[in-house]
């Protein structure tokens, strides 16, 4: 393989090319070892230490470094790692390594997503927000009915009147346009129409 291009990412890093294509980032001392510069030869046995041994080892540290500071779902966790442009088969396996020792699980992150957000978002904006999070529907609704066979329930009307206190809403006194301006917040927020008109109705300071 043809070295075709090195360009510099920061003071100790640099983009290998290699036949035209970016294939992969490495520290400078790295290029001195394998002896690589624009023009050169990359052996096969370099090139399988490389994406067998030296970038596969890099990813599975980023990821438990990234890991030990919050929790990440899985495509949060594979996006992290493409913005450090690992290649993809790297990344596969630094993913598949940190899920194989249970330090990343899509149902046990949406689980505590939707308990820690159980009383101050509403069940469809929590469903956007993870499948935002790379987290697909089926898990999303696996995860909201373990909760509830638990005892673990959501009272929406409770969690609308509590964001209207906070507002100082009060039906009694509310004109048309301030009404309007509360069902467009709530309703952006992802609660039920049903919902949000029986709270602007009844609502008291």
């Amino acid at each position: 393989m043809l070295v075709t291009q090195i360009s510099e990412v920061s003071r100790a890093r640099c983009r290998i090319y290699l036949d035209g294509q970016f294939a992969f980032v490495l520290y400078k001392g790295e290029l001195r070892r394998f002896q690589m510069k624009e023009g050169s030869e990359l052996s096969a046995e370099s090139y399988h230490e490389i994406m067998t041994q030296i970038l596969p080892k890099r990813a599975k540290l980023r990821s438990m470094n990234l890991l030990q500071s919050k929790d990440y779902t899985r495509k949060q966790l594979e996006d992290k790692l493409k913005q450090g442009e690992y290649p993809q088969e790297c990344i596969n396996e630094a993913i598949g390594y940190v899920e194989s020792y249970g330090y990343i699980d899509d149902m046990r992150y949406a689980r505590d997503f939707i308990e820690y957000n159980l009383q101050n978002k509403s069940r469809v904006r929590m469903e956007t927000d993870l499948m935002r999070k790379g987290i697909d529907k089926e898990q999303i609704r696996k995860a909201f009915e373990e909760l509830e066979d638990e005892g673990v329930e959501q009272n929406e009307m409770t969690i609308v009147c509590d964001l209207l206190r906070k507002k100082k809403y009060c039906a009694d006194t509310a004109s048309r346009q301030e009404q309007q301006k509360m069902y467009g917040f709530l309703y952006r927020k992802g609660f039920r129409t049903d919902t949000i008109n029986r709270a602007l109705m009844v609502h008291e300071v």
